[in-house]
Formats: structure tokens, sequence, C-alpha cells
């Protein structure tokens, strides 16, 4: 029978959890000596009715209070440790969930950009900021609390059923509390979500929403997705607020419940009243974790939503495996019976298509909207997994390479985003150590060395996702850099002349020329004639099968003599 994926990657939860066991046994350990001296308090008032009132003795109730305030230090010290050791634990959950889930959310967006993709890091910081949080330490405290119900039967059985009666109560109204807050809790957080994502896109496309006068049709767009969010948020509040005040105000009716029970039992003289007094600190102590609870349910119902997202994440996509190192390959591409599936499709939007490139050779890959060009691009830069068939580089298939890929593989996007930072650091891909003549070379390589050292601070120029102060063409060229930054052997552009004059089309032509003569190859998904001008070969795509494939002179030849037959058919003529 197959393990769902979610089962996999809860075990992978687990297993992170279980590194911290010992420092759980210590929480545990030292929980259960605060529990115990929490006994000081009630056996304190105990003695102070019973005995000391009774003796009129100063000296007794002075030794008393020094034991007291000894044990109470001792017990403030202990829960002060056990709160570090838990922000500890729960600084290493995460320290070591990092990388792990990042590397899935990230691979997951680059697939399949969903939700479960969109809220991995916070699903995280969800279940680190319960693991340090009070109300994982009240579960700790659970085990005490048959303990401080056993003191209260030792003073009378009747403040025991009591107090066992009202544990009950309590018991209900947090089981209560999660069947019926948990679907407004849901429903608050996805329009909470969904309002952000609506502000995010606007903002990204602020300008455009500036230009074409749209900025009073966004903000009433986004006002209906926040006040839908809002009353979510409110009712969901609403419901929480009213289990907490019922919690509150019925464990405060308790308390003077117990203290009415003992004295009426007092007048009975079937009990003291240092006991009375006594019986109500160990209910309220007992009944403290469950009321915690109730008040930080939001934060319980956020983590447990939180862990069960990051085990179907972790589960979808699990690590890549680690993988022999290959030698540095040669440009030599064939792609074999290629079909690809895009994620969350069940149609292909590539059909066995097979072709292959020697080095120095640059492939020119043309068609109509919608033919699978950048579907295409999208495979042979190891994005999308083949469903069927194999992208081989220097007669391995690419996920051989492993991580090494990207080293071996320039791409340039349709739309060209940057990252925050400086020139240098888009060119040099993030590097934490970039090598600042391999950023110069793949600037020239690119032809936009010039361009670049005539803004402002040069290579240091800071920019944003948005480009900031960098046109769509300019961003187009320093994005060419990063492709080539590495010398990669294959470089993929997808529409590389989409945003470029005439100038920065010639340095794409300069630049495959540059990748040929070195013995690289290159593709180039294109609509515009221009951009195939240095391409010794052509692959023609049409509904995502191939249509043609050879030298460019003969495909194009074969296009013509085929669109003239088609117009000469005319409207009624078979094709």
């Amino acid at each position: 029978m197959a393990i769902e994926p979610i089962q996999v990657g809860l075990a992978e939860l687990k297993q992170v959890r279980r590194q911290s066991r010992v420092l759980f046994w210590f929480v545990a350990i030292f929980s259960g000596c605060v529990n115990l001296l929490m006994l000081t308090g009630p056996i304190y008032m105990l003695q102070v009715y019973d005995r000391v009132l009774g003796s009129r003795s100063e000296a007794t109730l002075i030794a008393l209070t020094l034991i007291v305030a000894f044990l109470y230090g001792m017990m403030g010290l202990l829960d002060f440790v056990r709160g570090r050791v838990m922000g500890r634990v729960a600084a290493r959950f995460q320290s070591a969930m990092d990388v792990r889930v990042f590397d899935a959310v990230v691979r997951r967006s680059a697939t399949r950009p969903d939700e479960l993709a969109q809220s991995g890091l916070r699903d995280l910081d969800s279940v680190q900021r319960l693991m340090s949080s009070p109300v994982l330490m009240s579960i700790f405290d659970m085990p005490a609390v048959p303990l401080f119900l056993f003191g209260i039967f030792l003073f009378h059985e009747f403040l025991g059923y009591l107090a066992i009666a009202g544990g009950i109560v309590l018991v209900i109204i947090t089981i209560f509390n999660q069947i019926v807050t948990k679907g407004p809790s849901m429903h608050a957080n996805i329009t909470a979500a969904q309002s952000n994502q609506i502000a995010d896109q606007i903002r990204s496309e602020a300008e455009m929403v500036q230009a074409m006068g749209m900025r009073q049709q966004a903000f009433s767009r986004w006002h209906k997705a926040r006040a839908m969010s809002l009353k979510s948020h409110i009712g969901s509040a609403d419901l929480l607020g009213g289990f907490t005040a019922s919690t509150k105000t019925f464990r405060l009716f308790l308390q003077s419940a117990m203290l009415g029970l003992g004295a009426y039992l007092v007048l009975q003289q079937e009990l003291t009243p240092g006991a009375m007094i006594a019986g109500s600190i160990l209910m309220g102590r007992a009944l403290a974790p469950i009321e915690l609870a109730i008040g930080q349910w939001p934060l319980v119902q956020a983590a447990r939503r939180g862990w069960r997202n990051l085990g179907q994440l972790l589960g979808e996509v699990p690590p890549e495996p680690e993988r022999t190192p290959l030698p540095r390959p040669r440009a030599k591409l064939d792609v074999q019976q290629l079909t690809i599936v895009p994620p969350g499709e069940q149609q292909a939007a590539l059909r066995i298509v097979t072709f292959n490139i020697e080095p120095g050779q640059a492939l020119g890959v043309i068609g109509p909207s919608g033919a699978g060009k950048s579907t295409l691009a999208r495979a042979l830069t190891g994005v999308w997994r083949p469903a069927g068939g194999k992208v081989r580089l220097d007669g391995a298939a690419l996920d051989q390479y492993g991580n090494d890929l990207g080293n071996h593989i320039g791409y340039l996007p349709q739309r060209v985003t940057l990252f925050d930072g400086t020139i240098a650091e888009n060119i040099a891909r993030l590097s934490d150590q970039p090598n600042a003549e391999m950023i110069v070379a793949a600037a020239k390589k690119a032809d936009a060395h010039e361009m670049i050292l005539k803004l402002p601070d040069g290579y240091d120029t800071r920019v944003t996702a948005a480009g900031g102060k960098l046109s769509g063409g300019q961003m187009q060229r320093v994005g060419l850099a990063r492709a080539m930054y590495g010398d990669p052997v294959l470089l993929v552009l997808d529409e590389p002349n989409s945003n470029l004059d005439n100038e920065g089309s010639a340095a794409v032509n300069n630049a495959v020329r540059a990748m040929k003569a070195e013995g690289k190859t290159v593709l180039i998904m294109a609509h515009r004639p221009a951009a195939i001008k240095e391409c010794d070969m052509l692959l023609m795509l049409e509904g995502g099968s191939r249509v043609a494939f050879g030298p460019k002179d003969e495909v194009l030849k074969a296009v013509v003599q085929n669109h003239q037959q088609v117009q000469n058919a005319g409207p009624g003529g078979v094709r």
C-alpha cells in the first residue's frame, strides 16, 4: 500500500523534532519540579491559618515565610530555565528546517506556485512560535493536574468532586471551542491571504495601474477583499473571545464555589479554614493549563495547520538525492521523445518532441503563441520534469547533474525579474562570494558592460525587483549577463528581443555569435526574425508538436511553401 505524501512529510518533521528529545526530557523534569513547588502556596496558607494563627507564633511565621521565599525563588528560576530551553528547542527546529522548507518552497513555486508554496515559510514560523510559547509549556503541566486534584481530595472529597466537575466542564468548552472556531479561523486566514495577494499584485504593477487610470478600481477590488477579511477576523475573534470570557468567568465562579463549599464544610467542622483556602488555590492551579490553552487557541490552530501544511509540502517535494558530481559537460544536447505535462494540468503542452544540437550550434524555436516554446525552455533548464522521454546534456539526463545543473545552463526568461541588490549581485546570481572578473566578463559577453558603466554607480547601482532605475531593455541585458555568468555551456533565451531596441538586439546576436565560437550551444525561443539571425538550425512547434526541424534555410523555405499552399487553397480548400 502506497504511503501518502503528507505522511512522508510528517515523518520528516517528527524526525527533526526528535533531535531535541533530550531537551524535551529536561523541560519535563523542570516542569515536574515547578509543579511540585506550586504546592508551596497552598501548604503555606494551610500552615498560616491552622498553625500560626492558632499559636500566634511570630517566629514560626517568619521561618515559614523565609522557606516559602526560597522555594518560590527556586520555582521562578526553574520556570525561567525551562522557558529558555523551549525557546532554544524552537530555534533549533526552525534552524534545522529552514533550508529544507525554503528549498521546497522555491522548487514548488517554480512548478506550481499555489497557496502551499506561498505559505511554507509562514507555516514554519507558526510551528516555531507554538514551540516557544507558554501554551506548549502547559502541556508539560498537564500531568501535574491529577496531583493537585488528589491534594484537594485529601482535604475533603466534596471539594475534589467539585474540582473534577469544573475540570470536565472546561475540557468540554475546550473541545467545543476547537470544533466551532476551526472553520471561521480557517476562513479568516484564507481571506487575509487573498487580500494580501491582491495588494501585492497591485503594488508590483503600480506603474501600469497608475498609467491606465485603474487606481480607483484597484483600490475598490482590494478594499472589498480587505473588508471580507476584516469581517471574517471579527467573527472569528468574537467566537474565540466568547469562549475565553466564558472560561475565565466559569473558573472564577469555581474558585468562589470552592470557597463557599469550603466555608460550609468549616461550619460543619469537617474542614479547617487553612484547608479551605489551600483547596481554592490548588483548584486554580489545576485548571490554569486548560484556561491558557483556550486563551491562546488561535496560536494552537495556526501551528496545527502549519504542521499539516508543512507535511504536505515536504511530502510532495522530497529532498533531491545526492548525485555523483559529473565533469563539465560538452555542449551537446539530445532531446528524445520529450513530453511535458505542466504541473497541475492533465493535458500535455509538449508531445513527443525529438531533436539534437551539436556544440557550436544555435537553434531557433519558432511557432505561434501557445505552441510550446516556453514549455520547452522550462524543460531544457530542468524546471519542469519530463512526463515522457529524456533531455540529455553530453549524454547524461539533466537530473543526473543535480544542483550543479544551474552552473552549466544560462537562462533568460520572457519576463526578466531582478532581485533587490546591486547589478553586480544580480549578474553573479546572488552568489555569497561573487567573482568580479567573471561579472565583468559576463557583462561584456552580453554587450552590457558599457551600458552598466554609464549608470550612476556602475556595477554597484542598486536595483529592485521591478528594475528601479533601469528600463525594460536594460533589465533584459542585465538578465542576459546573468544568464552568461559562470561560462555556461548551454544558453536558453526565451523571447530575448521582447524589450530590446536595435542596439539591444545586436547585443543578443553578438552574444550568440560568441557562444557559438566558443563551442557552446544556444537555443532561442523567438517570434521576431531578428532573434534567429545567428541560428543554424530551426525547430518549428505547433500545438505542442514538432512540425519541422533542420537547417534554418530549409525550414524557412518549407514554412513559406506551406503558407503559399494554404493561401492558394482558399477558404474552401483542403488544408
